[in-house]
């Protein structure tokens, strides 16, 4: 039953990862369609708008893809180790690499007492994972194991890949939506009902849509770019305790490591959304509930409970763990 239970909920949040970035790329064609036909008064314009704007989008996105994780581990000043210098955490991720069925990821730790963790790379052959020194500290060996688990599940799913496809998608629709707004300021859209012509009514409406769908289409998926990266812990979550056959772990590593107090200074907003549990704390001024990219932990450790049949958390405990997270 708890095989057929994670089994089901790894289906169900891969089906609602792929249709919220649907509905990026719905909205992407929508925003590209009515700039470029409202810009041009053609449906070539209008295509020909899109794909510039995706090439540029594009050329962003491959930087990121071949470099980022670099970028990301420099940021985060985490240092390569070695089974001389980490024996029970090389062993740990060895053993899961194993049981993920993919290859041993480079190792790293950073040197700060809040227990956090994250994976990057583009692929499973060019993967990272790096660990806190505090998480080393405070797990023992199965909360451990399903932190690790939790992190190759990532690498495994290509959740990186994946966010960052998104990440292009809700660019491209920024660069769209910011070019026609500075357009339209300077000038172009009465310039252009000036000329008059045949479409201009047509024109003139889908002009006034553009606007609309410029204002508020930057902000629609950059919720939906949220929604995926929370969607895709849900799933690492679940694809953790098929490696680790070991709910329990993991439940309590989430519980332990968001009501750890300790605030991990190197993190910041541009690379939290990478980590196990969301580092920035909400007692924190840089802290953004509204912008969160991890599920509350309430709802991680209520949808593992789910797999072994025990009741949700109690109103005390979530309590606790509300405060913090």
């Amino acid at each position: 039953m708890a095989g057929s239970s994670f089994y089901e909920q790894i289906s169900a949040n891969r089906r609602n990862s792929f249709f919220m970035a649907a509905l990026v790329v719905a909205l992407l064609a929508l925003l590209g369609f009515t700039i470029g036909y409202a810009v041009s008064g053609s449906i070539e314009g209008a295509i020909a708008v899109t794909l510039l704007a995706t090439l540029l989008g594009g050329a962003s996105g491959a930087f990121t893809y071949f470099a980022g994780d670099s970028l990301v581990l420099a940021v985060s000043q985490a240092r390569e180790v070695d089974e001389t210098q980490a024996p029970k955490l090389m062993n740990v991720v060895r053993e899961l690499s194993i049981a993920a069925n993919i290859p041993m990821p480079k190792v790293y730790v950073i040197d700060d007492s809040a227990p956090n963790a994250f994976a990057t790379g583009r692929d499973p052959r060019h993967a990272s994972v790096a660990i806190t020194s505090g998480l080393l500290e405070k797990l023992d060996r199965e909360e451990l194991q399903g932190v690790i688990g939790h992190e190759l599940s990532h690498v495994r799913n290509l959740d990186i890949r994946f966010s960052l496809i998104v990440a292009v998608m809700v660019g491209v629709i920024a660069i769209l939506a910011d070019f026609f707004l500075r357009f339209t300021f300077w000038g172009g859209g009465r310039s252009r009902d000036r000329d008059g012509g045949g479409g201009g009514g047509a024109q003139a409406i889908i002009f006034v849509v553009a606007i609309v769908l410029a204002i508020l289409a930057p902000l629609i998926s950059r919720f939906i770019q949220l929604a995926v990266s929370r969607q895709r812990e849900y799933l690492a979550d679940a694809s953790a305790v098929e490696i680790t056959r070991n709910p329990y772990g993991l439940e309590r590593a989430l519980a332990k490591i968001s009501a750890d107090k300790e605030v991990l200074e190197v993190a910041n907003r541009g690379t939290q959304h990478l980590y196990f549990t969301n580092p920035i704390k909400k007692f924190e001024e840089r802290s953004s509930n509204l912008m969160s990219t991890h599920p509350a932990i309430i709802d991680r450790i209520n949808r593992l409970r789910q797999l072994t049949g025990e009741q949700p958390l109690g109103a005390a405990d979530e309590a606790q763990l509300a405060g913090l997270e």
